[in-house]
């Protein structure tokens, strides 16, 4: 996202992913730290003209000292920015991830319906993107796994999951964060590897230096293995574009990209010349 104004660009890859709804209600998820405070940021931002009504939702785990640390760093982000905190601390008997992820979701999900808000709104990056397909990927997973996480899905009956920033790096996300000057946490077990996924975040950490793309070359992998596996209509558009191609031995050197122009410009269409 070059130039000269980066949030403008920001701007627009958040509005198209969340498609807000005039005067519509929003649960952003704000665990203190620098991603989602940025979020927070960027929807106050883009709130003023959409008219979004957000409402911060913290959850507090208890697990670790900091929590209560990161609790207050959450009411005074909503404090500077002018916005209502909902906070949850549920009981969690176990600390494993998946223990931790459920009662998160679940926490959230009360926290939106209490709140009115029909949509919950959650700072993962294509950094996460990256985790969580090569996790998957080592589980032997197939193609839905592949697709990792998907931007928008149900959540519970009435409330949308929303992930706007799949697509967008930590560095990104950075920028938005100085803008703002807004205070944040540094979560201390994201360097605990008990923690599969913080085992992966630090060769992933060492493989950048040598593959600056990765993070972009693996969420745009997602977005067609998710198309693909959810059957929408581009995937199909895709295949019978690389089809012709190969047909007409045209196929070579011909990339993502050249594809999606193709079929954006209709040469996906089944009619099309």
């Amino acid at each position: 996202m070059r130039g000269a104004r980066p949030e403008r660009a920001l701007d627009v890859v958040v509005r198209a992913a969340l498609r807000p709804d005039r005067g519509a209600r929003v649960l952003v998820a704000c665990s203190g730290g620098p991603d989602s405070v940025a979020l927070a940021a960027l929807l106050e931002r883009l709130s003023r003209t959409t008219r979004t009504e957000l409402v911060l939702g913290h959850v507090n785990h208890g697990r670790r000292a900091g929590a209560d640390q990161d609790e207050c760093v959450v009411l005074a982000v909503a404090a500077r920015l002018g916005l209502p905190v909902a906070i949850a601390r549920p009981t969690i008997a176990r600390d494993d991830e998946q223990t931790l992820r459920s009662a998160r979701y679940a926490a959230l999900e009360d926290l939106a319906r209490a709140a009115g808000c029909g949509a919950v709104v959650t700072a993962h990056t294509a950094e996460d993107q990256t985790e969580t397909v090569l996790l998957a990927l080592f589980r032997g997973t197939g193609l839905t796994g592949l697709g990792g996480m998907r931007m928008r899905r149900p959540l519970a009956a009435g409330i949308e999951l929303v992930r706007p920033l799949l697509r967008v790096t930590h560095g990104e996300l950075a920028t938005e964060l100085r803008r703002s000057g807004l205070p944040y946490a540094r979560d201390p077990t994201n360097a605990d590897r008990r923690y599969r996924r913080n085992a992966l975040r630090e060769t992933l950490e060492h493989l950048r230096g040598d593959f600056p793309h990765l993070d972009r070359a693996v969420a745009r992998c997602a977005a067609i293995a998710a198309d693909e596996a959810d059957g929408v209509p581009a995937a199909a558009e895709r295949r019978t574009i690389r089809h012709r191609l190969r047909a007409g031995g045209r196929a070579q050197g011909v990339g993502f990209r050249q594809v999606e122009e193709l079929r954006r410009s209709g040469a996906g269409d089944e009619s099309a010349p």
